[in-house]
C-alpha cells in the first residue's frame, strides 16, 4: 500500500463501535440474545477514572468493556420492574489497543467477545458457556 493509501484512513469512530456492538447483539445465537434484549450499549473513549480505580487499575487501556446494572438474583429471577436499564459500556481506546495488538481478531470480533463476556458473567454465565456462544455461526 503506498503512502497516499493511509491518508484517507481514519480510526473507527464512537459511532463505529456502536455500530459493531448492534450487529454483534443482533446477532447472538438464543438464549443470551433474549437475555441481552433489554440491554443498552454506550460507547466511549475510556472508562471514567473512579471506574478504573474501584478496579485497581491504573491505566484506562486495561478496561475494554463494563456491565452496569443487575443481572440474574441469586435465586436465578430476574430483576424487578422501576430499576434502570443494563448497560454496558464499550471503551473504544481499550478495544482499538487491543485490536492493534492482536492482527488475528477482528475489530467485529473483539466488540462481540467484550459485550458477550460482559452481559454473560452478569447473567451467570460460565467462561465455557460464553465460548461456546461466540464460536457459534
Amino acid at each position: 500500500m503506498s503512502h497516499n493509501d493511509w491518508r484517507a484512513r481514519y480510526a473507527p469512530t464512537l459511532d463505529d463501535i456502536e455500530a459493531l456492538a448492534v450487529s454483534a447483539l443482533e446477532q447472538l445465537p438464543e438464549p443470551f440474545r433474549s437475555l441481552a434484549a433489554d440491554v443498552t450499549c454506550h460507547v466511549a473513549e475510556f472508562a471514567e477514572d473512579d471506574v478504573l480505580d474501584g478496579f485497581g487499575m491504573e491505566s484506562p487501556f486495561e478496561l475494554m468493556g463494563l456491565f452496569v446494572g443487575v443481572g440474574l438474583t441469586e435465586d436465578g429471577a430476574l430483576p424487578q420492574t422501576g430499576q434502570l436499564p443494563n448497560s454496558v459500556f464499550l471503551y473504544r481506546r481499550a478495544i482499538l489497543d487491543y485490536w492493534a495488538e492482536h492482527d488475528d481478531n477482528t475489530l467485529g470480533e473483539i466488540v462481540t467477545h467484550v459485550l458477550v463476556h460482559e452481559i454473560g458473567h452478569h447473567f451467570g454465565f460460565s467462561d465455557e458457556d460464553m465460548e461456546a456462544i461466540e464460536d457459534q455461526p
